[in-house]
């Protein structure tokens, strides 16, 4: 029942796709199989059940024919009396009625047995991030200083594919980091190693001179705001969902981090403005309108360390030049880490990190590095005349 459950929640999350790739076919067949196994197990549980229910219902009649007809014997012999006899019969029914009783009980068991192992099963799954038994606190205030010394990751699912390789690196605290290179070259995962969502596994990766193995991840991740390339948001108001980078912000605090985002616009322009209900995931809202949201919760959190993977793909080039002037009145005073493909939003980067399959292969500023003749003044090379060829 779970797993049909599970196969429709996600198609119809995915309505449009499904729809635009003429799926509706095959996932209606797949879901109605899934939906016919469930079927015939209800239906197994359904019959082994009908037949206990028979076979007791058989032993409570049964047993309470035989005490009425051995006592009523006994009573004509005079071997006991009409009272004993009725004290029997009230026994026999209690215990014929509690027999009854375990039919129903036993189906109500088989039911739950199912839940119960999948329960079971997630509670005894251990995670792999822990915190540790005794974390190190964070300095207070945080300055947002990142440090990799020698790391190399690799991804569970891949293990002898490393994800990022002898990686080093220091950036200071208020320092704009841009991180570019191909795709799959190892820029996602620097962020989740910021995060802790994963652990290296050789080097060390430092914030504020802390090793972040040694810190509570919950501390830690407090000193980080995120905004994904995949915007997840949630089935409730705008205000709540940007309420969500600090639970105990006041409605001036979201409305003023909606206004830097260049969000306030369209939110006012909804009939019940900040109070207006998202669909899931977010579908009433464009792509672009979804990422100024996230950027807003960013800002709310005002954390000493910003991470924005491509924080504008989304947004046309009048909002994109509105959210990055906000973007940068934000970014001053904090560490801020920027993965884009766009290297015209990444000129007045401090300094730009270039990755090539999981290798940090260069790192300077944007002009020291179109004249090096290495991996990024390909990029750049690429990018700029394709650009140049579309106008």
């Amino acid at each position: 029942l779970a797993q049909s459950s599970a196969l429709a929640a996600e198609n119809l999350g995915a309505i449009r796709t499904l729809q635009a790739f003429t799926s509706e076919a095959a996932i209606s067949a797949r879901f109605g199989a899934a939906v016919e196994t469930a079927f015939n197990d209800a239906r197994a549980r359904l019959r082994a059940r009908a037949l206990m229910t028979a076979m007791v219902m058989f032993l409570v009649v049964g047993s309470v024919v035989g005490v009425l007809w051995y006592g009523a014997s006994m009573v004509i012999d005079g071997t006991i009396s009409a009272g004993r006899l009725g004290q029997f019969i009230l026994y026999a029914v209690f215990a014929a009625g509690s027999l009854a009783q375990l039919s129903e009980v036993w189906g109500e068991v088989q039911q739950a047995a199912g839940s119960a192992e999948r329960l079971v099963e997630l509670l005894d799954t251990e995670p792999v991030i822990q915190s540790p038994l005794h974390p190190v606190a964070l300095p207070e205030p945080g300055e947002g200083r990142v440090c990799f010394t020698n790391v190399s990751m690799s991804y569970p699912t891949r293990p002898d594919e490393p994800a990022v390789r002898d990686v080093s690196f220091e950036a200071a605290p208020g320092e704009v980091v841009a991180l570019v290179g191909p795709s799959g070259a190892g820029k996602t995962s620097v962020f989740n190693l910021i995060a802790r969502f994963y652990d290296a596994e050789a080097g060390r990766v430092e914030v504020d001179g802390v090793d972040v193995r040694d810190v509570d991840p919950l501390l830690l991740r407090r000193r980080l705001a995120l905004v994904p390339q995949e915007i997840s948001l949630f089935a409730d108001t705008i205000a709540e969902n940007i309420r969500y980078g600090d639970n105990h912000a006041t409605d001036a605090m979201v409305r003023a981090a909606a206004t830097a985002a260049n969000a306030d616009g369209f939110i006012e322009a909804r009939p019940d403005g900040y109070d207006t209900l998202l669909g899931e995931r977010g579908v009433t809202l464009s792509g672009g309108q979804r990422q100024r949201i996230a950027i807003a919760r960013a800002i709310l959190r005002n954390p000493p360390i910003l991470l924005l993977d491509e924080a504008t793909s989304a947004l046309d080039a009048e909002s994109e030049q509105a959210v990055q002037g906000a973007l940068e009145r934000v970014m001053k005073g904090r560490t801020t880490f920027i993965i884009t493909h766009r290297l015209a939003t990444i000129r007045k980067a401090d300094r730009i990190l270039v990755f090539s399959e999981g290798e940090l292969v260069e790192q300077g500023t944007h002009g020291s590095l179109t004249q090096a003749g290495g991996v990024y003044t390909r990029l750049a090379e690429l990018q700029f005349t394709a650009a140049a060829a579309a106008e």
